[in-house]
């Protein structure tokens, strides 16, 4: 959007039009007379006009998850970031003197057309008050006048009022100024005694459309189109009524077809349709939140399926983060060079968790390496989700530590970097049926005579001898396998590229951080359920 804007611009300035201006610096004079003085007209060549500037406002419905009505937190954000980016002046001085843009008549050009009753009522004041303060002058200071008190208090009468007038107006300002649309809307919120009448709406509907109005003029003033961009997430982390107020914002802001807000709304489906139905907006509509949210968005577009590259790139994004790494070589190194200098030789000592930390750079740094490799199969098994990816991300690290601890730093007896990164994937794509193969796996651990090849048997072999027991739990454990990723990946990932044997899942399982043990239990108490 930013790159359409730069375009445009270029276009506009090539076709010999007018620069655009700034309400900033001598721009902002230019405004505050503008404002005061004259009123704004939309002419053919301003609809004509290419050029457009985006204002961003990025909205997290989690940061107001707190609030009673999630949708006044909506049209704060929208009122403060409007009042930040063209500053609390203009629109303080817009609250009291400004008009809203009116349609030329005709092919007029004149795009600013002079108050005269604005102009007529500001000389009549001064007029008045100069009239006013003459009279008062020369009741006070010319001879022979001075005793008529008459006098006195025509003049003072007369200067008061017309000074009244200009204070009051300066007074609006001021206070427009330091009391801003968003400590309005919040005043309202708070007040229980005004939130449950009918008028409440109607002043948070009279904020937002001063705000309109503000940005018509604004368009006019800064010779160029006006679109605010509200980007609202974290959506799917909130409570279904609070789901339902900020749809019924998005519509009460999107009621007027001139509006120039575009809304982009980040969500998961298959999170909000279940918030929207529980709530009583679905009446009429077959309590289907689809057919809602058909109705709601106006430009529907679901990511595609993210291709190799870009899981690489979310790798990468991910691994960046990762400062502590780095810091740990650094600080590693600075460490040992500093012993060196001293002459000081350490003895040795049972590996304990600085060595095991000193060890483990290299081995994460390794399993960082297959994962952002793409001719590693172990990058196909990726999630596309960029919180999953982080996710695991911060996992390897902790698995890899776990692992060369419990082996003493012996790095030669444990698993490869690679086999333990591929471990924390697996955990995190088939949480389910994972802990269904471990759990079969512990049961038969436990019998009073185990197989002898139960050790060296793979955990696909496992999970296919106890699939139709599982299936038969399809029910009770529905929400858990629908956690589960694709179940065709999950067989080429342990059958075909990796192969964990029962023996490594026993070692693995005691530093798996990143899958939920409560599954595997929920998972035991029904299959002793079942066999009772």
């Amino acid at each position: 959007m930013r790159e359409e804007m730069a375009r445009r611009e270029a276009a506009e300035l090539l076709r010999g039009h007018r620069k655009p201006r700034s309400p900033h610096g001598w721009g902002l004079l230019v405004a505050l007379w503008l404002l005061a003085f004259y009123e704004p007209v939309v002419t053919e060549g301003h609809l004509r006009r290419k050029n457009l500037e985006f204002i961003f406002i990025r909205f997290s419905a989690w940061e107001f998850e707190g609030c009673d009505k999630l949708w006044a937190g909506l049209v704060t954000t929208l009122c403060q970031n409007i009042r930040q980016h063209f500053g609390a002046l203009p629109l303080s001085v817009f609250h009291v003197l400004g008009s809203r843009p009116r349609f030329a008549s005709g092919f007029s050009q004149r795009e600013w057309v002079l108050k005269k009753g604005n102009c007529l009522r500001l000389w009549g004041l001064l007029l008045v008050l100069a009239v006013g303060i003459a009279i008062l002058l020369v009741a006070l200071l010319v001879p022979g006048i001075k005793d008529h008190h008459a006098l006195k208090v025509v003049g003072s009468a007369v200067a008061s009022l017309s000074g009244s007038s200009l204070v009051l107006g300066a007074l609006s300002i001021l206070k427009n100024f330091l009391v801003s649309e968003k400590k309005k809307i919040e005043r309202l919120t708070n007040s229980e005694r005004f939130a449950g009448q009918l008028g409440f709406m109607s002043k948070i509907r009279g904020e937002v459309e001063v705000l309109v109005d503000f940005l018509a003029f604004m368009e006019v003033f800064e010779r160029r189109r006006l679109r605010v961009v509200l980007e609202i997430t974290s959506l799917d982390l909130c409570y279904p009524e609070k789901v339902a107020g900020v749809f019924n914002a998005m519509a009460t802001l999107l009621s007027d077809a001139n509006a120039p807000f575009i809304f982009v709304l980040a969500v998961d489906p298959s999170v909000i349709v279940p918030c929207l139905e529980q709530t009583g907006c679905m009446k009429g509509l077959a309590d289907n939140g689809y057919l809602y949210l058909n109705r709601a968005v106006t430009l529907p577009f679901s990511i595609p399926e993210m291709g190799a590259r870009s899981r690489l790139r979310s790798v990468e994004a991910a691994i960046q983060t990762r400062e502590d790494l780095m810091y740990r070589i650094i600080a590693g190194n600075v460490a040992k060079t500093r012993h060196g200098c001293c002459g000081v030789v350490a003895a040795p000592a049972v590996p304990g968790w600085k060595e095991v930390d000193a060890e483990a750079v290299p081995w994460i740094h390794e399993a960082f390496r297959c994962l952002h490799d793409g001719s590693d199969v172990l990058s196909w098994y990726l999630p596309e989700n960029g919180a999953n990816v982080r996710r695991i991300v911060n996992t390897i690290p902790i698995t890899l530590r776990l692992l060369l601890h419990r082996a003493g730093g012996g790095g030669t007896q444990i698993l490869s970097p690679r086999a333990a990164a591929a471990w924390v994937v697996l955990a995190d794509r088939w949480p389910g049926r994972l802990s269904w193969t471990l759990q079969c796996l512990e049961d038969s651990a436990h019998d009073a005579t185990p197989a002898p090849g139960d050790f060296g048997k793979s955990l696909w072999s496992i999970f296919q001898e106890h699939a139709g027991e599982l299936s038969a739990l399809r029910q009770p454990l529905g929400k858990v396998l629908s956690l589960d990723s694709d179940p065709e990946l999950f067989r080429a990932f342990l059958a075909r590229d990796f192969p964990f044997s029962a023996a490594e899942a026993r070692r693995l399982l005691a530093v798996t951080v990143n899958l939920d043990h409560s599954i595997r239990h929920q998972m035991g108490l029904l299959r002793a359920l079942g066999r009772i």
